[in-house]
């Protein structure tokens, strides 16, 4: 690797930006990729090569890109994943520890101050500003997941509306079915259109049959990592894939 190609990955990296190191495996070139354009190396790449690029960074998946850019190995260096919780509650205090330990940084948001503390949540981002206000400011993109547990349409909502217009690969709504049909009927009234309502994981978590705080934790944390994967529901696999699940 060029001292070069070195000094902007260490930059990327350090500023917890997405990059990915294109090699050229027939003569020995390489590029850096940071937001869509290569900053850094002489590799030449076509437009179809920089959407498969785009693609192995979104799924943060290295290797060689499909024919005919198969010449080409992407290493893919990306932040850590990100999960916003708003309302540091019983679930937060299960579902915090599990995250970090898949890889995640957890912030939660909470202008109740009772409730964000650092003996209930011990090595983790707590933030008293207004739910929407702090999501803004933590610029949400496609590595973060939102979960709201407050069961309060004042700080929920608010921040689903943020979580909405943004890239954020999960969003999730604490809520029995009937809380969720109401949060929906507020929200579409506050103008949001269906096709965005419907990212909305309402009731929060798979179906696991979970009550507890930290089975609803493990639900949810588990609908994540599908969601994130582009796995499909169980019901929804082949045959052989539902008996490997089971």
């Amino acid at each position: 690797m060029k001292r070069a190609t070195l000094e902007r990955l260490q930059d990327a990296r350090a500023h917890k930006r997405a990059v990915a190191l294109v090699t050229d495996l027939e003569n020995g070139s390489e590029a850096l990729i940071d937001e869509g354009e290569a900053v850094a190396g002489a590799l030449v790449l076509s437009a179809p090569a920089l959407h498969g690029i785009e693609d192995a960074i979104r799924h943060d998946k290295s290797g060689r890109l499909p024919e005919p850019n198969g010449h080409l190995f992407v290493q893919v260096f990306n932040p850590p994943l990100r999960l916003v919780l708003v309302g540091a509650v019983h679930i937060a205090q299960a579902l915090a520890p599990m995250a970090e330990i898949a890889g995640y940084d957890v912030t939660i948001i909470d202008p109740r101050r009772a409730f964000g503390s650092d003996q209930r949540f011990p090595n983790v981002t707590l933030l008293s500003d207004w739910p929407d206000d702090a999501m803004r400011a933590l610029q949400l993109d496609h590595r973060t997941a939102v979960v709201t547990l407050t069961h309060d349409p004042k700080l929920d909502d608010p921040a689903l509306q943020v979580a909405l217009d943004s890239d954020a690969f999960y969003i999730g709504a604490l809520g029995s079915t009937r809380t969720h049909a109401k949060r929906l009927e507020r929200l579409a009234e506050a103008g949001i259109p269906d096709d965005k309502l419907s990212r909305i994981h309402g009731p929060l978590g798979l179906p696991l049959g979970g009550r507890s705080p930290a089975e609803i934790a493990i639900a949810t944390l588990a609908q994540m990592t599908q969601v994130l994967h582009g796995a499909p529901p169980l019901e929804k696999r082949p045959p052989e894939q539902k008996a490997a699940a089971v």
